[in-house]
């Protein structure tokens, strides 16, 4: 059913997030959304939901206007949502989270949980989404939970589906049966709107692609007419590199060595299951794996933000295990947290203080009594000339910065310092291309002085693009460690829990 966005205005404020967006998806069409963080996709998204009210516009379906002030109304006007976080309840069943709210029943009071059942296998069937609708969902894989959120729109007989980053967390095999599923949805006459920043991936799936910045509606074009560069130029306004430029790593000395690391999560859980695995000075090892598989714990274990139930962390030959976050510091360990707002900056303070976070009570900074102001003022300046940081002084608000150039602070404090170790958590997310172009440089630039840097990312594009070796973690486990020659499909499978002797290289980083 076609879907028509007519001139969508939608302010917060003095901010204009959404600026007479036009948009419009034909019957049967699969249309890329694209854009960078802050681009108006999400609010653009939330409109069309009803989770927001447009201050202006119109919105059609199959040609008529339709009012959308709630989910409720999106859902009786034939759209369906599936949001990049799953809205499922984990101990439910997956029949019982496909009918919530619209359950069959006995005698209009008993729930119908074998109408449900047969409901559910009749829509997986059709469509070819394969489900145990017994099962319960938070016992199945993530693709899995994916599949669960398609049959809820479905079920309610969407002829609209929006869905939200739909592959962020899952394998590229997973991804590829995405793939089929929606293309089979759009030959039955649906209108799918797929939001994504990965650029292969919409110009793989999508047939026409419309491309938003700052707030508006830059182009719309096809994949075959716009090469992935064009369509990067058109989010960012200006020319990018897309690949990582770098040469041969020649590693040296083991600079990290994990040994049978065991860490355990919040609820107790073990997270980190036994894990070994060595990083060299002068290579950077990727750590690929869809997220939630114990890659966090393994970061903040490695950095001594979590403590190691079991096993040992080795930095240049000293034993770090039970080492506080200082310490750390200090034996050269630099660390770029996931969540730069949350863990690596203090977003009222100033750019300046920002930058001396970790050595703000070190020489030159601070003396006996007193900090050296003059000191922290002159290092921020240098670093922002370094780092390319854009700020219109050294003294504004970190909360004032663009995520792009928060990351930079992040990378200048971390790195404009003599280290021997890099962990980088997610490096690039929320960053606008041209960002991820810097940040990928800086990251290279540090192993060719020597670094080892241990980068974990959920983006398997930036992984083979930087790993000179990539280690996969599933489960908590290395399932293997491999060169990036291995490839998209052998690299999906092991992300999976699919692994076999030929796929690893080296035994320090195989699973046990």
């Amino acid at each position: 059913m076609k879907l028509e966005l007519i001139d969508i205005t939608k302010r917060f404020g003095n901010f204009v997030a959404n600026d007479d967006v036009s948009l419009t998806v034909e019957e049967g069409e699969i249309h890329g959304l694209l854009g960078e963080n802050g681009a108006g996709k999400t609010t653009l998204m939330n409109v069309l939901f009803g989770m927001l009210r447009p201050d202006s516009g119109e919105i059609r379906i199959g040609g008529e206007p339709v009012k959308i002030l709630s989910p409720g109304d999106a859902v009786r006007a034939g759209i369906g949502m599936v949001h990049q976080h799953f809205m499922l309840v984990d101990v439910f069943t997956v029949a019982e989270n496909v009918v919530l709210g619209f359950e069959p029943t006995k005698g209009k009071v008993f729930y119908d949980r074998r109408e449900a059942a047969a409901n559910i296998r009749r829509l997986s069937a059709e469509y070819g989404l394969e489900v145990d609708p017994e099962a319960v969902v938070e016992d199945i894989p993530v693709g899995v939970r994916q599949r669960v959120e398609i049959l809820k729109a479905l079920e309610r007989d969407a002829q609209v589906l929006i869905l939200d980053e739909p592959t962020s967390v899952l394998t590229p095999q997973e991804t590829e049966a995405l793939f089929r599923i929606m293309r089979s949805l759009a030959a039955t006459g649906r209108s799918i709107l797929f939001i994504s920043h990965k650029l292969r991936e919409v110009r793989e799936i999508a047939d026409r692609v419309t491309v938003m910045r700052r707030g508006k509606v830059v182009g719309t074009t096809t994949p075959v007419e716009s090469s992935e560069q064009e369509l990067a130029s058109m989010m960012v306004g200006r020319s990018v590199e897309l690949t990582v430029t770098k040469g041969l790593a020649v590693p040296g000395d083991v600079v990290l060595q994990l040994s049978d690391l065991t860490v355990a999560d919040e609820r107790d859980l073990i997270a980190v299951d036994g894990v070994d695995l060595e990083v060299r000075a002068g290579e950077i090892v990727a750590l690929a794996g869809v997220q939630g598989n114990g890659q966090t714990e393994l970061v903040e274990a490695i950095t001594g933000l979590r403590r190691a139930l079991r096993g040992s962390i080795l930095v240049a030959g000293k034993d770090l295990t039970h080492a506080t976050p200082r310490q750390r510091l200090h034996a050269g360990v630099a660390h770029v947290p996931e969540d730069r707002q949350k863990d690596a900056l203090v977003l009222p303070m100033d750019l300046a203080d920002n930058l001396v976070l970790d050595m703000y009570g070190d020489p030159p900074y601070a003396g006996r009594a007193s900090r050296d102001l003059g000191a922290v003022k002159q290092n921020a300046e240098r670093r922002m000339r370094e780092f390319d940081i854009r700020a219109r002084s050294v003294d504004d608000p970190v909360s004032s910065l663009s995520g792009g150039n928060q990351q930079k602070v992040v990378l200048a404090r971390e790195l404009g310092r003599p280290v021997k170790l890099v962990v980088a958590s997610q490096p690039t997310r929320g960053l606008d291309v041209g960002s991820i172009e810097y940040v990928h440089n800086q990251i290279v630039a540090a192993r060719d002085q020597g670094t080892a840097v241990l980068i974990v990312s959920s983006e398997l594009d930036e992984v083979l693009a930087l790993g000179d070796r990539i280690a996969v973690m599933y489960r908590g486990r290395i399932m293997g460690v491999v060169d990036p020659s291995a490839g998209r499909e052998r690299i999906g499978l092991m992300m999976a829990g699919i692994s076999g002797d030929a796929a690893t290289t080296g035994t320090r980083g195989a699973a046990s």
